[in-house]
């Protein structure tokens, strides 16, 4: 006679879905992206909020919260991802969603998604188009013109990172398959490295209609201080798969090559912009025949920085959206 197996409270309720909310001194617009959790017509989540030591009304504005919403906070402030990790550490559900403190989902996002991972063990990813938004009101498709890819696209996104994190729902086992979940030295590409290392392992699947909301505005780190962050940390992302994948450079020399084309395009636009434009172009040279914005960049920067930046940025942005 085979017994019952005994649950306890907390074994029958837990959640299908654990929400991921890192927050530092987010109050402008938590009410908001809280608010689009609790609006899912998909309700079998919950919200696992850390908070990164935040010195506004962040954990005052929580509280007016059900026990759905967890709240953890940090003894100091660290780097985004490490604080992704400490949050990841109290999830307890079958899936990871992750929801920025100033961006906002689209109510039937879960609904759409849980169902492609649970169709599919392949599947260790799935993501969505989304809307990006600026406060002057202008919004645009992340996927308005260029098609995403599903399936086996480690490849693919060595040259684009292409997966907003706010449309992403990834599988528990995936993430713990990994050999660590984020690089906790990451503060700008911690994201796309997980999904490379993920990408390189296991399938990915895209739901073809924008799910969330995701904000633009000057004052995200990513304008103040991207460009040089990003430039350090794009050879860690080199180093992490060169230890994942074997004979990684050798197998992928041309996704290789992008990663460290983009991260020479940020040194040039620092060397440019403190007045060393033959130091800038000489970056650059190597990749001319990469693709013609590279050589309209490099010509550009004969003239001064604050002449001719915008345009330069305008054309760039263009070609990795490419």
């Amino acid at each position: 006679m085979v017994e019952d197996k005994e649950f306890n409270d907390d074994q029958l309720n837990v959640p299908k879905v654990s929400v991921i909310m890192n927050c530092y001194n987010s109050e402008k617009y938590l009410k908001e992206a809280i608010g689009s959790v609790y609006t899912q017509t998909y309700q079998n989540w919950e919200i696992i909020f850390w908070d990164n030591a935040s010195t506004d009304s962040s954990a005052e504005i929580t509280r007016s919260y059900d026990d759905k919403l967890k709240y953890f906070r940090g003894e100091k402030t660290v780097p985004l991802y490490a604080a992704r990790n400490y949050a990841l550490k109290e999830a307890r559900g079958e899936y990871i969603a992750i929801l920025d403190c100033d961006d906002l989902w689209l109510p039937t996002k879960l609904e759409e998604q849980i169902p492609v991972l649970e169709k599919n063990e392949e599947i260790g990813l799935v993501y969505s188009d989304a809307f990006l938004f600026n406060e002057k009101g202008k919004v645009k498709q992340s996927f308005e013109s260029k098609e995403p890819f599903r399936g086996n696209i480690f490849s693919e996104l060595l040259f684009c990172s292409f997966i907003n994190t706010q449309t992403v729902v990834i599988r528990r086992n995936t993430l713990d398959g990994l050999d660590y979940w984020f690089d906790d030295r990451l503060t700008m590409v911690g994201d796309l490295d997980t999904y490379l290392r993920i990408s390189y392992k296991w399938k990915v699947d895209y739901v073809d209609k924008p799910l969330a909301r995701v904000r633009v505005h000057k004052n995200s780190k990513s304008q103040r201080d991207g460009r040089e962050l990003i430039s350090v940390e794009l050879d860690f992302i080199i180093e992490n798969l060169k230890q994942m994948v074997c004979g990684f450079e050798e197998k992928h020399f041309e996704g290789v090559r992008a990663l460290r084309r983009f991260r020479d395009v940020q040194l040039s636009l620092m060397d440019w912009k403190r007045g060393d434009k033959r130091e800038a172009r000489r970056r650059l040279n190597i990749y001319i025949y990469d693709g013609v914005y590279y050589l309209i960049l490099s010509l550009l920067m004969y003239l001064p920085y604050r002449y001719a930046y915008y345009i330069c940025r305008r054309l760039y942005t263009k070609e990795i959206a490419a």
